[in-house]
């Protein structure tokens, strides 16, 4: 496999007793950022104190999504439930975010929330 070294430990990694390869760095950094795009929204809604859904919540959402995705689909782990449960929020993050740039624009912060 040309793509194999992306399974294997990484060196420079092990001396902290951490045992990770490239694909669960991505995909841990994907589920992080899926998890983290809930902050996000609450700041947003706590500063125009109402229930907002910024841009970047999409953003985060999709490539949270895609990241997980790929973790499940090409490391050695090739989960098929991770695959159902990273695939349907990827395809609604991007309906979502092409929604939302289709109706406010690129330049969203013009826009009222």
């Amino acid at each position: 496999m040309e793509f194999d070294f992306m399974n294997h430990s990484i060196p420079w990694l092990e001396w902290t007793g951490l045992h990770m390869s490239p694909w669960k760095i991505i995909g841990l950094t994907g589920a992080l950022m899926f998890g983290g795009r809930w902050l996000v929204q609450f700041i947003a809604s706590r500063k125009h104190g109402k229930p907002v859904i910024p841009r970047l919540f999409w953003y985060m959402s999709l490539v949270g999504s895609v990241m997980t995705l790929s973790y499940f689909v090409f490391s050695q782990k090739q989960d098929s439930v991770g695959v159902i449960q990273n695939l349907f929020p990827a395809f609604t993050a991007a309906y979502s975010l092409y929604l939302d740039i289709k109706h406010r624009g690129w330049h969203r912060d013009r826009a009222s929330h």
